[in-house]
């Protein structure tokens, strides 16, 4: 196999909500193998970010849909359709099960998504019209099953109830967009993380992370750094057969 197979080279790259602990490292990622990256993100998170002189940073709510229409319409005007896109945007509202409202609920499955939903199509029209293009779309270990409430003992919360449910939702969009799209060349695929705790959870919970690296077969939380290999993988040609698919990069949670 030649390297040239994961080559991102000249390639624009898209990372919505990727100023975060697991979209730096993507961004990072993207940037070594030669991608130009848009990084786009709530208030001033993306240009404080400090990346590299291949990306470029953007302000965005990407709750907001009528917003989210302006910023597909005015990135592609300035840059053209990209090769590819990336979400990794979440909504939640971290209430308890029983604190939870109806309001709540509906908020967060907006953010979760219908955001996911409007930006994928528009950008996803875009990438038909011109025959070509990959969408990761960022679902959870969460989204293909439950929280265990033994894992999250006071001060943790168990993983709400509204996270899981959307997830889900975005596995099931990435077959529906890969079905949809398919036909024009465009691919569409889901990762599923877990458990990747921020530095902070590491460091003042080493309880809480024994408890979740038990649960995993290899033994140990992931690190950042190990989610950017399958988001360069489905978005380069290496991937071109691939679509439809949940790949899960979670130590093996899933599996038992």
């Amino acid at each position: 196999m030649s390297d040239s197979l994961f080559s991102l080279e000249n390639r624009d790259i898209w990372i919505i909500g990727g100023a975060g602990y697991l979209g730096s490292s993507v961004v990072n990622a993207l940037e070594l193998m030669q991608a130009r990256v848009l990084c786009a993100d709530l208030g001033a998170k993306a240009s404080e970010a400090g990346f590299g002189p291949l990306t470029s940073t953007v302000s965005l709510d990407a709750s907001d849909t009528l917003a989210l229409e302006a910023f597909v319409s005015n990135q592609t005007a300035a840059r053209g359709v990209p090769h590819g896109l990336v979400v990794m945007t979440y909504s939640s509202t971290a209430k308890t099960f029983d604190d939870l409202s109806a309001a709540d609920f509906d908020q967060a499955s907006h953010g979760n998504l219908t955001a996911t939903f409007t930006l994928a199509r528009a950008i996803g029209n875009a990438m038909a019209s011109r025959g070509s293009g990959s969408i990761v779309l960022f679902s959870s270990m969460y989204g293909s099953v439950s929280p265990d409430p033994r894992l999250y003992e006071a001060p943790m919360n168990p993983n709400p109830v509204e996270y899981g449910v959307g997830k889900a939702g975005i596995q099931q969009l990435a077959r529906y967009l890969a079905v949809h799209y398919g036909p024009r060349g465009v691919r569409c695929n889901a990762i599923s993380p877990g458990p990747f705790p921020n530095p902070a959870v590491q460091a003042t919970q080493p309880a809480f992370i024994d408890r979740l690296a038990q649960k995993v077969p290899l033994g140990r939380v992931g690190q950042s750094s190990e989610i950017a290999g399958a988001v360069v993988f489905l978005l380069s040609d290496a991937a071109s057969f691939i679509t439809g698919q949940n790949l899960a990069v979670d130590g093996g949670w899933t599996i038992w």
